[in-house]
């Protein structure tokens, strides 16, 4: 008798990847103990991939590339476009992936493990880094979740999430009703997360590493390691980008009006020294909460550029 295995549909977000997209398909269509369809949506690129991706697809039936929509111009909208246009009707959950990655053979079939026996709706996890040197470092996502954790940070990356396809559907009814919005969104694991946390939905942040993480230069956002990033970082703070962000998706998954939300959500001095000792429920990691109380000061006495 056939074991009937959980179908997940992969929503993976192309641009100019010809160096490592075989690579990762490769990684994605060996996966063990699932059924799984992967949906290319392909940003207009300069290098073949979008012409590679429907050759590719023309060998794989498993494998579906999307119609032309135009320019994206980021992988959030990129993904956006997946979640609204891709027909969730015969999959079990939903999964994100980039095009530079390397899957390890059980990821998926421990994401849906951990979100069958029903005590999670979603799923994400630690990650390999690894570069071209050979280098590697685990980014460790997978500290305990507080209270509003994820109005200020996503579950980790998005290539590791994993949903049941009632979540999905949830969020992009969501999507949908505010999908002019949403566009200004630039981080589309970020708003994933925030709308699941702030609807009762139940998150699970594996500690075990579920695939390689590739860094290069080109990558959207990378690894966190080392001062470098983490002065990058402040600067998108002091640019007025992160606040801004956490602005939008107060407001886009609805905790605008909550009460701890209204006492700090228009930014002003006096409320960004408020929100600094809330640190503790903002931020997972201690070294985060730190430096969360760090920047609401920072910005609160030098001043920002928020939208």
């Amino acid at each position: 008798m056939s074991v009937k295995l959980p179908k997940v549909a992969v929503l993976l977000a192309a641009y100019n990847g010809m160096q490592w997209i075989e690579e990762q398909l490769v990684s994605i269509l060996g996966q063990t103990g699932v059924d799984v369809t992967v949906y290319i949506s392909v940003d207009p690129s300069a290098d073949g991939t979008e012409s590679w991706c429907k050759q590719y697809a023309e060998s794989f039936s498993s494998v579906v590339v999307l119609p032309s929509a135009g320019v994206f111009g980021g992988a959030s909208r990129n993904f956006f476009r997946l979640v609204r246009d891709v027909d969730f009707q015969h999959c079990d959950f939903v999964a994100f992936a980039d095009q530079d990655d390397i899957w390890r053979p059980d990821k998926l079939q421990r994401a849906t493990q951990v979100l069958l026996d029903g005590s999670f709706d979603a799923y994400s996890s630690n990650v390999t880094a690894f570069w071209s040197d050979g280098r590697t470092h685990i980014l460790n996502k997978a500290q305990p979740q507080v209270e509003w954790d994820f109005l200020f940070e996503a579950a980790g990356p998005g290539c590791t999430y994993v949903m049941t396809k009632e979540l999905v559907e949830v969020i992009r009814s969501s999507m949908l009703t505010n999908w002019a919005q949403l566009q200004k969104v630039s981080l589309h694991d970020w708003y994933c997360y925030a709308f699941a946390r702030s609807h009762g939905y139940r998150w699970c942040i594996d500690p075990v590493s579920s695939m390689e993480y590739r860094q290069h230069e080109r990558n959207q956002v990378g690894a966190n390691k080392g001062l470098s990033p983490l002065i990058a970082r402040y600067k998108t703070i002091h640019d007025g980008w992160w606040f801004s962000q956490v602005q939008l998706i107060a407001r886009l998954v609805g905790v605008d009006s909550d009460p701890f939300v209204k006492k700090w959500l228009k930014l002003h001095p006096l409320q960004l020294l408020g929100l600094s000792f809330s640190a503790r429920s903002c931020r997972r990691r201690l070294r985060d909460k730190f430096f969360f109380f760090f920047i609401c000061w920072a910005t609160a006495l030098i001043g920002k550029k928020v939208q």
